[in-house]
């Protein structure tokens, strides 16, 4: 943790990774002001709350301010773009949308992972934070798996589409079924919670959205469970796909 107004400003400052900061919703300064700018330049989520909250941390001086050190490096998307591609490799990206449950995105970090895929892409708001619970979870795979924190999973569809993208999106009441598409191309398919789905907008900009086909009729299936589904589908498609050449 990085506790105080002018150590959070200097963590920033010096390129220090922040999970998130904790700002005490009253704080005002140009102190305060300043760490806002550079939370925004760096992508990294504010939470504003009252200090009970703060004084949780059991930390002296505070000053209304604590930062948590991140536990995984995030990256810039189009910095992976490029570099899968100088590689030659046929990308294969999954997007999380307001996903909060810290195992539910664990279990997902760990299936991806083992199934090749080549980003986790996250917003900076709406998701669950990417903590030691989520890293237990994941059984370590938060940190070797390549994570994108974006400040708007919109503009990273609009640069996914500008790259050649295909974007997929699950959702249960679509008419075509995940064993209809084709992920073996540049690919990226878009997760949302099992309360609410993928926000609307998102899934009106996606280009093809699918559904997994089950057995008997039930309203759907544990998000992290859905992945699995859905990503066990993607790497048989391209390992079949790799044979073939």
């Amino acid at each position: 943790m990085v506790p105080g107004l002018h150590p959070v400003i200097e963590a920033l400052k010096t390129g220090k990774q922040l999970d998130r900061i904790y700002l005490q919703n009253n704080a005002r300064g140009t102190a305060v002001d300043e760490i806002v700018k550079l939370a925004n330049m760096h992508r990294v989520p504010i939470n504003y709350v009252p200090i009970p909250k703060l004084d949780s941390f059991n930390i002296q001086n505070h000053e209304g301010c604590i930062g948590l050190l991140s536990k995984v490096k995030y990256y810039e998307l189009q910095e992976v773009i490029s570099f899968l591609i100088e590689k030659g490799e046929s990308p294969l990206f999954l997007m999380l949308d307001s996903i909060t449950d810290v195992r539910n995105i664990g279990g997902i970090a760990r299936t991806a992972y083992s199934t090749g895929v080549h980003a986790l892409i996250i917003p900076d708001k709406g998701v669950g934070a990417l903590n030691e619970d989520a890293i237990l979870t994941s059984a370590g795979a938060l940190e070797k798996i390549t994570v994108c924190r974006v400040n708007s999973l919109m503009k990273a569809i609009d640069e996914l589409h500008l790259n050649g993208f295909t974007v997929f999106a699950s959702e249960m009441k679509a008419e075509k079924t995940l064993h209809e598409c084709d992920f073996t191309g540049p690919s990226v398919i878009i997760m949302g919670s099992e309360e609410k789905g993928i926000y609307p907008a998102l899934l009106k900009i996606s280009d093809q959205a699918f559904k997994i086909p089950m057995a008997n009729d039930f309203e759907s299936l544990n998000v992290s469970v859905a992945t699995g589904v859905i990503l066990y589908e993607a790497m048989h498609q391209r390992l079949a796909n790799a044979g073939k050449r």
